[in-house]
């Protein structure tokens, strides 16, 4: 499913139209994103958990010349599903 398709899903189910559907959405993404930028989680009960999850720098190996290289550390996004979410996917 892509970001059209699920607008007209969040549209039929809510009874909205699709462009405020996608404003929802849009609000939505923008929402969860500016939470993880600033550090904090995000938790939708019933769906899940979004976080930020530091990786430390790390050695790695250049597969072309097969010499040691250093990988840096970052942060990435992490979702982690909620129990009726996995249930569901079951």
């Amino acid at each position: 499913m892509n970001k059209t398709e699920l607008i007209e899903k969040i549209a039929a189910g809510a009874g909205l139209s699709k462009v405020d559907s996608k404003k929802a959405l849009d609000a939505t993404v923008e929402a969860i994103k500016g939470a993880l930028k600033a550090g904090d989680k995000v938790q939708l009960v019933g769906f899940g958990t979004f976080a930020v999850k530091e990786q430390p720098a790390r050695e790695g190996i250049n597969p072309a010349t097969k010499q040691k290289i250093t990988i840096a550390a970052k942060k990435v996004a992490k979702f982690k599903a909620g129990a009726e979410l996995a249930e569901a996917v079951k």
